[in-house]
């Protein structure tokens, strides 16, 4: 049954005040951001197939590629994925992210480079191959890829799997079951810093590609989480919200800001007691994972995986 997010910020209001329940407002977007699949490509521009329509993108000399690197216009072809950054209205592509994947959570099986992980209650498990030019890369930050073990990288969509190019953050070199619980640090007035990173809605679900939202470590069990919640205790003070609520949160590398709705339960990340060093050494734990698009509109960068933010209570 869907969240009527409305009802939840009304009833939130009249019990706790109008603070406790802002409404979400649009994320900043100083660069329009689209996301679609390529249909043509000239050496001058490429069309892209999107729920809007077909839009066309000029390329300059300043336009950049990423597709697990750095790269140029040769790694786009006809039926990628893409996601463009736009300057100039939305005449000219600024950056281009090709076939861009993520897998976070707790390896459940191996089978030689392929890995199962848990992705959480809300994600289920997905497969995810570790080939071996890159291996060795993602090992200095993952140093086991077994069972029970967190994996958390970024990577491309290739032959229908997603391949691990780089690593997000860096984690510990024991299973999760062997983990000490963190140490809680204390709550600065009715800010929480931490982290926060990113996943897709799509996955699963291409109608959800364009979601603006925040998937929240602590989704309150009894009312959302279900009977199969996997939420566990976090290294975070991070308070019970429901799904329809909302989240003020403050990107601290750029200043960005934005109110936005829980969409989606983000229970794997309490096992998630790293830091973002994106612009420098942040608080450990993470507030939470951005859908793609909020991501970016927050000013943040696909291929750092995360950014240094606070979270604004009531």
């Amino acid at each position: 049954m869907p969240v009527d997010a409305s009802a939840r910020r009304r009833h939130t209001a009249v019990v706790l005040g109008d603070r406790a329940a802002p409404e979400p407002t649009p994320a900043p977007e100083p660069d329009p951001v689209v996301r679609g699949v390529v249909t043509e490509i000239t050496p001058r521009l490429v069309a892209v197939a999107t729920a809007q329509g077909e839009e066309r993108f000029l390329f300059e000399a300043a336009t950049t590629f990423w597709c697990g690197r750095e790269t140029g216009l040769s790694a786009l072809r006809v039926g990628d994925d893409v996601v463009v950054r736009c300057r100039a209205g939305r005449a000219v592509a600024e950056r281009i992210w090709v076939r861009l994947a993520r897998v976070t959570g707790v390896i459940a099986e191996r089978s030689g480079e392929t890995l199962v992980v848990d992705t959480g209650h809300t994600g289920g498990r997905r497969s995810v191959v570790v080939p071996y030019r890159y291996s060795g890369r993602i090992g200095v930050r993952h140093p086991v890829l077994e069972p029970g073990y967190l994996l958390d990288v970024i990577g491309v969509f290739e032959d229908g799997a997603v391949q691990a190019v780089v690593p997000a953050t860096t984690q510990p070199p024991f299973p999760v079951w062997d983990a000490a619980p963190a140490k809680a640090p204390e709550a600065v007035g009715d800010r929480i810093r931490g982290s926060v990173s990113w996943y897709d809605p799509a996955v699963g679900d291409p109608d959800r590609a364009g979601l603006l939202g925040a998937a929240y470590p602590a989704v309150d069990r009894d009312s959302d989480c279900g009977p199969g919640c996997d939420r566990v205790r976090g290294c975070l003070p991070l308070p019970l919200l429901s799904l329809g609520t909302t989240l003020s949160l403050r990107n601290e590398c750029t200043g960005d800001s934005a109110v936005l709705p829980v969409v989606d339960c983000a229970s794997v990340t309490a096992h998630f007691c790293d830091r973002c060093t994106d612009c420098g050494p942040g608080e450990e734990g993470r507030i939470a994972q951005l859908t793609l698009g909020a991501f970016l509109a927050l000013g943040g960068r696909p291929e750092s995986g995360c950014f240094n933010a606070t979270l604004t209570l009531g």
